[in-house]
């Protein structure tokens, strides 16, 4: 069996994303010629217009379907779709991608909220994990491949940039007013401001 067909069948039999060095170590192959033969295989699902796709996820390579063939795939499978994140889940994740590690009860400071429902919600759907803990005995979160695999992401460096944010003037104002309800509620009674 040429070295094509052993990575493809590799890549279709492994759950995981898969590195090159590991796809060189399984098929007794150079790793240039398994970037190589990595390479051609997306050019020539891409070339060939077919319904998978080879993509490099975090760290390593993986067979998937084609996204326009999401749709149908959700109609054929009639698997009931994963909830998606909620406004706080997504907050507390947004605050581990970027800070990692970062414990609970710095999540919380940032967000101004409890973190503990988010962050439980977040380590049961896999997307982040516990990493150690911090000085104060804190536990520690940071994101998993899983969370780079679902989001498209090679690695955290391919984060988008947060200076890069330009939000439009409804975002910025809604932004605005939850930070300063946040600060309001943060405040001691006798610090508070008398009208």
């Amino acid at each position: 069996m040429g070295l094509t067909r052993q990575i493809e069948a590799l890549l279709f039999l492994s759950p995981d994303p898969v590195t090159a060095d590991a796809l060189a170590e399984a098929t007794d192959a150079e790793p240039e010629e398994v970037q190589q033969t990595l390479a051609a295989l997306r050019d020539g699902y891409d070339a060939e217009e077919r319904g998978l796709v080879l993509r490099e996820l975090a760290g390593g390579w993986v067979l998937s379907s084609h996204p326009e063939a999401d749709e149908a795939a959700r109609r054929l499978l009639s698997r009931p779709r994963t909830p998606p994140l909620s406004a706080a889940q997504a907050e507390t994740l947004a605050i581990v991608a970027y800070l990692q590690p970062v414990s609970r009860p710095e999540i919380a400071r940032i967000r101004g909220v409890n973190a503990e429902s988010a962050t439980q919600t977040l380590l049961e759907r896999g997307v982040i994990e516990e990493a150690g803990r911090s000085q104060f005995g804190a536990t520690l979160y940071r994101s998993t491949d899983l969370f780079l695999a679902l989001f498209g992401l090679r690695s955290l460096e391919d984060l988008p940039d947060p200076s890069a944010f330009d939000p439009s003037p409804e975002v910025a104002a809604e932004l605005k007013e939850r930070l300063l309800a946040a600060g309001d509620a943060r405040l001691p009674d006798s610090d508070a401001p008398t009208p």
